[in-house]
């Protein structure tokens, strides 16, 4: 073995050596932002009631008496299960997405994926609303929504891919660009559809959840996003060593057995999946799936077989808290989402942009 082999191979183990605790690390972290979650609020709670309550419930026991029970059940632990679940589904998506496109700049906002989402989901809200259909906004999630916002993920992403790999080439800035063209064209077609609702209210809801919203969850509301996470990271985490062959190029890929255009309509089908369920769920909340991959390629390295999962646990962290600090920051008014993870990405992204500008 080389001088070069070996240093290579001491690397590889000594970030193998540190997935493990870092994953335990995000586990307690996990487990302190959803305690957080749920603790703050108009309403304060002690953690040791907010465990309490929690257990009582899972053994079966009789609510406790008062209004606290019920604050903490039904209103602030689904909604801070949901913001984990979607946080997960988000850092899955920006890793594979990233990996697939050989581009560290894509995430499902930049490139259009999640505005697809968004015309999808907004459309058949809209037209169920005018078929006198029970698709309105707060209500409990339908799988025609999911659906909804799959195909106009899954449109939207092909035509950004269709127009980046136009004359045969590849070229990630094109990519970007096509997808930041596209995305704004639908964002465009989505706000003249909710202006097209009669209902004030429902527009006014519609624009809220747009901009990325979590109020209103309810335990029913967990089903389908959760599964779809899980089976995301099964899927995603079984052809972890084909994305890390194709970072390294098609032609290499190839050599090395990968049959690169099945991996990319694979892993295109479940990215799109995973965005269109969360879309539907939390609306578009843009730059988690930008922000995590970064962070925890520069913790563990760039296997997708430790970064997928790290991901998952990341993103779920950091939506928990960003949801939090949405929720809790003004006395009078809870904010988008989409605003707090805005104010945290767009700076991370003129970041990587000067980075890639430096570099070439």
């Amino acid at each position: 073995m080389t001088s070069a082999t070996a240093t290579v191979e001491r690397a590889r183990r000594v970030r193998t050596l540190r997935a493990g605790p870092l994953a335990a690390g995000l586990a307690v972290a996990l487990l302190l932002a959803l305690t957080a979650a749920v603790s703050l609020g108009s309403v304060d709670i002690p953690p040791g009631e907010v465990w309490s309550v929690v257990a009582r419930r899972l053994t079966g026991r009789a609510p406790a008496p008062g209004t606290r029970d019920l604050i903490i059940w039904q209103l602030r632990f689904p909604r801070a299960l949901l913001a984990a679940t979607v946080g997960a589904g988000l850092g899955l998506v920006g890793t594979a997405v990233q990996a697939l496109v050989r581009n560290p700049l894509a995430d499902p906002y930049l490139l259009g994926i999640s505005s697809g989402a968004s015309l999808g989901a907004v459309a058949m809200i809209v037209l169920g609303a005018g078929l006198g259909l029970e698709l309105t906004f707060g209500s409990a999630i339908g799988l025609t929504i999911s659906l909804a916002a799959f195909l106009g993920a899954l449109g939207a992403f092909s035509l950004v891919w269709v127009l980046a790999r136009r004359g045969g080439g590849f070229s990630p800035l094109r990519l970007v660009l096509a997808g930041i063209g596209i995305g704004q064209f639908l964002t465009g077609f989505t706000s003249y559809l909710v202006l097209q609702t009669s209902d004030e209210q429902q527009t006014r809801g519609v624009l809220f959840w747009l901009m990325g919203s979590l109020g209103g969850a309810v335990w029913s509301q967990l089903v389908v996003p959760a599964v779809a996470v899980a089976l995301g990271l099964a899927l995603l985490q079984a052809r972890a060593r084909g994305l890390n062959a194709v970072l390294m190029g098609d032609e290499t890929a190839a050599g090395l057995g990968v049959d690169v255009t099945r991996l990319r309509r694979e892993v295109f089908v479940v990215t799109s999946v995973l965005t269109g369920v969360l879309v539907a769920v939390s609306g578009a909340i843009g730059f988690v799936g930008l922000m995590v991959p970064h962070v925890c390629r520069l913790l563990v390295g760039g296997d997708h077989r430790r970064l997928l999962p790290l991901s998952a646990l990341t993103g779920a962290v950091l939506l928990v808290v960003v949801d939090t600090i949405a929720r809790t920051a003004l006395d009078t008014q809870e904010l988008p989402i989409g605003v707090v993870t805005a104010l945290l990405g767009a700076p991370t992204l003129l970041y990587l942009l000067d980075r890639r500008l430096e570099r070439n």
